[in-house]
């Protein structure tokens, strides 16, 4: 753990076929670039959605940190870096279902919706930790999995179905496209969490999914989920920016 620092120079341990170790990387970097083009970008836009794109910004800042940890955690332990992961998640996946309420704001959307949408990923994250991290044997896995995935899908049906669909319906238009986008991103791109989560631990899933690591695949997939949110902000905020111009 002494050679966990941030922007560790680990050059010199990389293996070519370490391919969870090269997604780290690349995950990194490519958040950290994200983050300063969201930044950079924020004083093109006006007050009402210089908010949204500074969020976006937050979210692949903290995850880009977060990210250099877990590439030298990687490359010192060789293993999951599974505690680095919740802490990244439990801070960026709340701002991420803020975007919903925040784009949603001209349609009416009040604050509660908002911490529905929180409160709801807190409990996704928390429980799923403790099932990835604590209670990691007998059924304890699958007790927490089954709430976890409770509030995913929660959350799925409240932006898909509930009263952010109504909101998002009633505002039409690039609102309605974007937040569109938002869901698919929060039906596909987070599905491979809940998957992840049953192959690296035991349950009743064991016996047809097997167990294994998709370090890989959660690299990938948090680099296209965080970044793509945020850039499907980014081009709303430019679509309006250029109506009211």
């Amino acid at each position: 753990m002494k050679n966990l620092l941030l922007f560790a120079d680990v050059s010199g341990k990389l293996d070519p076929t370490d391919y969870v170790g090269f997604t780290f990387f690349v995950g990194s970097m490519a958040m950290m670039a994200a983050s300063a083009f969201f930044f950079l970008s924020l004083s093109q836009f006006d007050r009402k959605w210089r908010t949204s794109i500074l969020v976006s910004g937050l979210i692949t800042f903290i995850a880009a940190v977060h990210y250099f940890y877990m590439r030298d955690y990687w490359f010192a332990n060789v293993e999951s870096p599974t505690f680095f992961r919740y802490v990244d998640w439990l801070l960026t996946v709340p701002l991420m279902c803020v975007e919903f309420y925040l784009i949603l704001k001209v349609a009416g959307a009040k604050p509660s919706l908002m911490w529905k949408l929180i409160f709801a990923s807190v409990i996704m994250l928390v429980t799923g930790y403790f099932g990835e991290a604590v209670y990691t044997t007998g059924t304890g896995p699958a007790i927490w999995g089954a709430l976890s995935g409770a509030a995913y899908f929660y959350i799925v049906y409240e932006i898909w179905a509930g009263s952010a669909k109504k909101l998002a319906v009633a505002a039409g238009g690039d609102i309605l496209y974007s937040h569109k986008l938002l869901c698919w991103f929060v039906l596909v791109g987070w599905a491979i969490y809940p998957l992840g989560y049953m192959l690296g631990t035991e349950g009743w899933y064991t016996s047809f999914l097997g167990t294994g690591s998709v370090d890989v695949v959660y690299n990938i997939a948090d680099a296209i989920n965080k970044i793509g949110f945020g850039l499907v902000i980014y081009a709303l905020a430019v679509k309006k920016q250029n109506v009211i111009s």
